[in-house]
């Protein structure tokens, strides 16, 4: 039976929508056990035991750590051809308010983002393929764990992924809540940001608040040096080059001590951008505007500007393949083929950085009503319409890029 509110067409998406309610049951017991990046222990394992059933040819461990990789192998493999499909596994360090039954078992864990949903997706995608087999080729199915933060495709392309299985392609996807169910989107060039972490520690002189004029007050070079990052991206970026930069915290003194101005105070942050010549200027000038601002007052400041993802870019002729894909799934009205890129981050971008591939957004909310709810928010919760829709797009890219030809 077809999931409510979802119209695709093709032979994947009817047969994966047969175990519709398996896939449900599966998403939600994921859910309701949410791991973080490199302890995703349960996960794995329960995912391995879903793969195993479905009959996938190998399941290689520890790949990353806690990552994984299953294998399926078409009904011929007469050149060769091997593409990488990649979900994450990982939650968040944060406290779910849902109501539902299948919430989180795990006081200050959840899976905020999703990725609950892309697993489950996958594991359809794997039960599909390894019925069907209606590839020429190796599918190679990537289980991806620590993408919060911690860096997951980079530890398992360290771990020999792409020498192990040599995909010429790689491609992964995210649900969208700004997006109604039934819809994908993608673009030619870049998807997501890349995420650079900004410390700025400021070291002055403390003493009384009543004897200021005896302090280099660190509060108040923190006070000008916020201010003044605010012209980094207005005043050294191109308008055509976007480019954010945000300090979000600031740790200073003791609130208890209402009189004393400490010595130091530290500053942290954000920066986001497309290309590494923006992340050069923006690390260059934040450092000597921070040195300068400092110097004014009689005090001292460093910078510590950490790249900790890359921007997530898709090739070109990967994304139009992978978007016509989508088209033959749910109507070219229904897929944006130049979609906005998003200043969040992804780690699939260190991915794309090694082969050529494309990041798929797929829809589950649009406004109001179930799946709506935005992304790393405490009511998040993946939308379970969109599960056969998901594996489906999985299984497309897989068939399609490794078409079975005629004998």
């Amino acid at each position: 039976m077809q999931p409510a509110r979802i119209r695709a067409g093709g032979r994947a998406f009817a047969h994966i929508a047969e175990f519709h309610s398996e896939l449900t049951a599966l998403r939600r017991d994921l859910h309701a056990h949410p791991e973080l990046g490199f302890e995703e222990v349960y996960t794995a394992a329960r995912v391995k035991e879903a793969l195993r059933a479905c009959g996938v040819d190998e399941i290689h461990e520890h790949i990353g750590k806690t990552g994984f990789v299953a294998v399926i192998r078409g009904r011929r493999d007469t050149r060769g051809a091997m593409i990488g499909l990649r979900a994450d596994m990982d939650a968040l360090p944060m406290t779910e308010h849902n109501e539902f039954t299948w919430k989180s078992a795990k006081h200050g864990l959840m899976h905020g983002c999703g990725h609950d949903g892309h697993t489950t997706m996958l594991v359809g995608a794997a039960r599909y393929l390894a019925a069907t087999r209606n590839f020429d080729g190796t599918a190679v199915l990537i289980f991806q764990p620590g993408e919060e933060g911690f860096a997951g495709a980079r530890a398992m392309i360290e771990d020999g992924l792409f020498e192990r299985f040599p995909v010429q392609s790689v491609y992964g996807m995210h649900n969208w809540p700004a997006m109604k169910p039934g819809t994908v989107g993608i673009n030619m060039g870049a998807m997501m940001a890349a995420a650079d972490r900004i410390t700025i520690d400021i070291t002055g002189r403390g003493g009384h608040g009543a004897h200021a004029y005896n302090t280099v007050d660190p509060v108040l070079v923190a006070a000008h040096i916020i201010t003044a990052a605010q012209s980094l991206v207005s005043r050294n970026v191109r308008p055509i080059d976007s480019a954010v930069v945000s300090l979000c915290a600031m740790q200073a003194g003791d609130l208890g001590a209402y009189s004393v101005i400490p010595g130091k105070a530290t500053l942290v942050g954000t920066a986001r951008s497309f290309s590494a010549e923006v992340q050069d200027t923006l690390q260059r000038r934040l450092s000597e505007l921070c040195s300068g601002v400092a110097l004014g007052f009689g005090a001292s400041a460093s910078v510590n500007y950490e790249r900790i993802y890359p921007a997530t870019i898709n090739t070109p002729r990967e994304a139009a393949f992978a978007a016509d894909v989508a088209e033959r799934l749910v109507g070219a009205e229904h897929v944006d083929r130049d979609m906005e890129p998003s200043m969040g981050a992804e780690d699939f971008s260190f991915m794309l950085q090694v082969k050529p591939g494309a990041y798929l957004r797929i829809g589950q909310g649009g406004t109001g009503g179930v799946g709506s709810t935005s992304l790393h928010n405490s009511r998040y919760d993946f939308n379970d319409d969109i599960l056969p829709l998901g594996a489906a797009l999985h299984a497309g890219l897989a068939e399609q890029a490794m078409p079975l030809l005629p004998s």
